[in-house]
């Protein structure tokens, strides 16, 4: 358990490659026929990762109202894992439509929270036929909601630095500047053209896109560089491109070589005077006056 946090932060793309690896994990631990994951929206659960080992209970993808479904029990029940060892014979689960399908088997279930304390779903187990629960089983389910929560938190944030990472700065009407800083990597071009593609059909001309703050390159991003600049061309947009470094050059060099033939500039600076503005002190501007 240690070691599968200790390297989700490192392994992990996203919260479903978690997922299926923690209910991998999960089925080496125990032998329950239905290991699954769940999201909900407050009225609807949603199966989004699930394991059978012998009889497919549950499908991936597949939908239910949620207070139908042992799910929506396992939320009522709070932040502990809820085991229910005969569901024929549990007050709560009996009630529900799908009990007669499961008669005397097994169910545990444990919410999966983010971290304002919202519900994201849930993380359970299920069987047929019985099947009893240790406390190790409970603990286990317990500690793995708490790595679902870190690693859902992991994502969010991902996401939100994702689209700080390539904010459009308005120079004034029609023109923008795209600052790209830092170290760039394929995946954060392919979100950057992304985001870009999404906020340059709001009234943009000219898109200066600047590449002076770059501190690293992965030459695998030529061509997302490049689809970048040719997918601005075809939405009307006319790319200005400012900063290419001599060590960007090199480490780029099909890059730079596309790019002859483009808007180019060897600064911001430069290029914002030659679309003719002018960057004055503001005690330059009170002299005078």
């Amino acid at each position: 358990m240690e070691n599968l946090a200790k390297g989700s932060t490192r392994q992990f793309e996203n919260f479903n490659e978690a997922a299926n690896q923690v209910l991998k994990m999960l089925s080496g631990r125990m032998q329950i026929n239905t290991l699954f994951i769940a999201e909900n929206d407050g009225t609807t659960n949603k199966i989004t990762n699930a394991y059978n080992r012998a009889e497919e209970l549950v499908t991936a993808g597949s939908e239910s109202p949620l207070d139908q479904t042992f799910c929506g029990l396992s939320i009522r029940h709070g932040e502990d894992a809820l085991a229910i060892a005969d569901i024929s014979a549990d007050e709560g689960a009996a009630a529900l439509d799908i009990a007669a399908d499961y008669n005397n088997g097994s169910f545990m279930g444990i919410p999966i929270y983010y971290e304002n304390g919202r519900v994201y779903g849930t993380i359970c187990g299920l069987d047929k036929n019985p099947y009893t629960f240790t406390e190790e089983d409970q603990e286990m389910f317990m500690m793995l909601s708490s790595l679902l929560t870190y690693i859902l938190e992991l994502e969010t944030a991902k996401k939100e630095i994702q689209k700080l990472s390539s904010p459009l700065v308005p120079l004034t009407n029609g023109i923008s500047i795209l600052p790209i800083i830092g170290h760039i990597t394929l995946a954060r071009a392919n979100q950057m053209i992304e985001d870009v593609v999404e906020k340059v059909g709001q009234g943009i001309d000219y898109l200066i896109v600047d590449f002076s703050g770059i501190t690293q390159i992965d030459s695998r991003i030529e061509q997302p560089l490049l689809d970048l600049i040719k997918t601005l061309k075809i939405m009307g947009v006319t790319p200005i491109i400012t900063g290419i470094s001599p060590s960007v050059a090199l480490n780029v060099p099909h890059f730079a070589y596309s790019l002859k033939g483009e808007r180019m500039e060897a600064t911001l600076k430069i290029a914002i005077e030659q679309m003719g503005f002018v960057l004055t002190k503001k005690e330059d501007v009170v002299a005078r006056r």
